[in-house]
């Protein structure tokens, strides 16, 4: 039997609600439109004005299935079309918006959703918005060796200031998306996926190949670029795939790609579940959808409720347009306790999430996450959604009010709220896909009323708490040689580890750049505590350990983390002030009287003179490279700043071979190389680029003569490391440049410099 069912105002059709698409799990195709509709709100950004190829399974997934890429004139009119000329005929295509479309995709048994990587402009093939590199295994790998491929791919993106974003692809490998910042011509993606790959392969000749043949692909990932090709597809993110069981092309956090021998494929229940606690970790891929896409502002909160289980307004009707100007904040006992901010605007409460509450201080900004937008019935609502529904938690009416607007764009809002507990003038500040800053600024009229903080008076100010979410900001690679000692002061680059160290009431809390707490790796930073004991200070700089030439080596990090000292570059909050919005100059003062104070606290001096004098200190030293500062710029957490500016040295390092990868094709895959430090030979990695013909012969010849039975390196290698090892008697040596260490202390990049440099 068939129903019909109203999503946003659209009725669709469906029908065989009980048939089983995936027999090994028994899912149904009414399992199928449920995670559809429930996930629309996620991926409907990544889909939207792209023309949509679907692959269906109408008999299942262990029956036969096709690629449909032509609408059927008999589709509903509401979906909307666009045509593309092909060579032979003219096709229409799908463009879905709407959760009613993804029903329809459902009902249609289009499990998999194939789409490019460029938008339509108008009626027109528009330019492409992102790069996709599918890393794809061959014989004898495995999405491990993916997982590696697509680390080693986000550190190259982002030296070029981009973001990547990694998809367990629910068949075999991993995508990795990048958004690009600039338009680029129709055939320039390809050429510059192509380069990246190509590069990739020469730097990791035994783990990647950018080849296509079948033949070259033996224990390597295959980095295929081709896929942003104007006429290819991919597989979107949040798509199920045609497999044995309802696997989907999930979104994954850097953190679960580092972790890569856990690393497994996702289900659509474990993906759905992710994103009712998460949010979209591709939000700032694609930009949202804009409001005029929707003829129903609350379709997508519909979608994501069902009225039968939860006390939220449940309106069934699209909103009617209006000019209210009312606000409420609920106070949202969830899985995480945050702040509701609801505007009243066209109709809808838009809404933010708000973790920490909005600020009270005008020095600080508050992380305000866009959310969907709700009913005006919202404005009355508090009290208990239900365990298992969306949101499910406490809700309590914490203000209410008016508010005046002094500007809305789609990127920022400042708006004057007069409420029960606030009386201010607030903005809110897109600065990533969905995450906003919500900012009290500082030209505060005077209104004469009782406020809770927002509202500036004589009294004295409260102190700010020391914050537990902020991440580091982070540099932007750029040529430091250009840069005046006036402007600009230079410090050396680091090679460490990156942490914030939270020290309050003599306890220390180290937190990687990620946010994980990693205070027992370090025990040796725990004397900050006792050493800042009457203070509560926010510090950023990095864990380091140093060889017995003093240069940071992370490879000594890793090897024994439990002497690594910190290096401290900035000071972000100091005993109830933010110094966030400080200058530089000045916070490098605070940080500097803190370190006369703490014996552990290590504070390098600045390298003098200009950015090209410091460059050649940086090089006559053996550091990683430079870092410039601009004297007058604020702290921009979590955020790459031109303020910023980071040039790295080109390493080197001499090393000792302790064994060798051997080879079917040559007279070795690579070399297993190491130093020395205090008497023992720890390894760093393996080295297989970079020989002449001439120095493989002559190094193949003698490691035959030096072999061994047993490891000559005093550190643990992996399973992986080991794997094909031949070892010898530590007795050859060389050097090898290398571009930086891996966070697991490895060489990072590494090629054999021939005797001939």
């Amino acid at each position: 039997m068939g129903s019909r069912r109203d999503f946003g105002g659209i009725e669709v059709g469906l029908t065989n609600l009980d048939k089983v698409l995936y027999p090994a799990t028994g899912t149904t195709k009414g399992q199928v439109i449920d995670y559809f509709t429930a996930i629309a709100p996620a991926l409907l950004p990544h889909i939207a004005l792209r023309p949509v190829t679907r692959k269906r399974w109408p008999n299942g997934v262990e029956a036969g299935s096709f690629f449909e890429k032509n609408l059927a004139e008999h589709a509903p009119k509401w979906l909307v079309r666009r045509t593309i000329e092909h060579s032979d005929r003219p096709v229409v295509y799908p463009l879905i918006d709407s959760v009613a479309g993804m029903a329809w995709l459902g009902q249609q048994a289009a499990l998999e959703l194939h789409v490019p990587q460029w938008r339509f402009d108008g009626a027109e093939r528009g330019p492409i918005t992102r790069l996709v590199f599918d890393l794809d295994p061959g014989p004898g790998a495995g999405l491990a060796q993916c997982a590696e491929v697509a680390l080693i791919l986000r550190d190259v993106v982002r030296e070029v200031g981009l973001d990547a974003y990694p998809v367990t692809s629910g068949s075999k490998g991993i995508h990795v998306y990048v958004p690009l910042d600039r338009e680029i011509g129709p055939t320039g993606a390809s050429a510059v996926a192509k380069q990246v790959a190509t590069n990739l392969q020469q730097l990791r000749p035994e783990l990647v190949t950018a080849n296509m043949a079948k033949s070259e692909r033996d224990g390597k990932v295959l980095l295929d670029w081709s896929q942003n090709n104007m006429a290819k597809t991919t597989i979107a993110p949040y798509s199920l795939r045609g497999r044995a069981e309802p696997w989907v092309a999930a979104p994954r956090g850097w953190e679960e790609i580092e972790q890569r021998k856990k690393l497994r494929h996702l289900r659509f229940e474990e993906v759905l579940r992710r994103f009712q606690e998460s949010g979209d970790l591709l939000a700032g891929l694609d930009e949202p959808l804009a409001s005029g896409q929707s003829a129903d502002k609350l379709q997508t909160y519909r979608s994501m409720r069902d009225a039968e289980r939860t006390p939220e307004p449940v309106p069934a009707a699209p909103p009617a347009p209006s000019d209210g100007n009312r606000y409420v904040i609920q106070q949202h006992r969830a899985r995480r306790l945050h702040w509701d901010v609801r505007l009243e605007r066209d109709g809808v409460l838009v809404s933010w999430a708000v973790p920490k509450g909005p600020p009270i201080d005008t020095h600080e900004n508050r992380l305000a996450v866009h959310t969907e937008d709700h009913p005006l019935e919202y404005l009355e609502f508090h009290g208990s959604i239900p365990k298992g529904e969306y949101g499910a938690g406490e809700m309590d009416i914490w203000d209410t009010g008016t508010y005046e607007t002094e500007k809305w764009r789609d990127d920022e809002v400042i708006v004057r709220l007069r409420g029960e507990r606030l009386d201010g003038r607030y903005a809110l500040i897109q600065t990533n896909g969905n995450q906003w800053l919500m900012h009290l600024m500082k030209d505060q009229a005077d209104h004469g009323a009782e406020t809770h903080g927002a509202h500036q008076d004589s009294r004295p100010r409260a102190q700010v708490p020391l914050p537990h979410g902020l991440t580091p900001m982070l540099a932007t690679q750029g040529d430091v040689t250009t840069l005046d000692a006036e402007h600009w002061a230079f410090e050396t680059k680091w090679d460490g580890f990156r942490l914030l160290v939270e020290v309050d009431g003599g306890a220390v809390i180290l937190r990687s750049r990620t946010g994980h707490v990693v205070t027992a790796r370090y025990p040796g930073l725990a004397v900050l505590g006792s050493e800042l004991s009457g203070h509560r200070v926010l510090l950023d700089g990095e864990a380091v350990v140093f060889d017995d030439h003093g240069v940071a080596n992370l490879g000594l990090l890793r090897a024994d983390p439990r002497r690594a000292v910190f290096v401290a570059f900035d000071v972000l909050h100091l005993d109830g002030t933010s110094l966030v919005r400080k200058r530089y100059a000045d916070r490098r003062l605070v940080l500097e009287a803190l370190a006369k104070q703490a014996p552990s606290l290590l504070v390098p001096p600045h390298l003098a003179g200009s950015g090209a004098q410091a460059l050649r200190e940086s090089q006559d030293r053996g550091t990683e490279g430079v870092v410039a500062k601009r004297r007058d710029a604020v702290y921009l957490p979590g955020k790459r700043g031109q303020s910023w500016i980071k040039t790295r040295n080109w390493r080197t390092l001499p090393v000792v071979i302790g064994g060798f990868r051997r080879s079917e094709n040559r007279q070795f895959a690579s070399l297993l190389v190491g130093a020395w430090h205090e008497g023992e030979l720890y390894y760093l990695g393996r080295v297989g680029t970079g020989f002449s013909e001439r120095e493989m012969s002559e190094l193949a010849a003698q490691l035959d003569r030096l072999e061994r039975k047993n490891s000559p390196f005093a550190n643990e290698l992996s399973a992986e490391e080991r794997k094909e090892a031949a070892w010898v008697s530590p007795k050859l040596t060389g050097t090898v440049r290398f571009m930086n260490w891996t966070e697991a202390g490895r060489l990072w990049h590494p090629a054999w410099i021939p005797d001939s440099d």
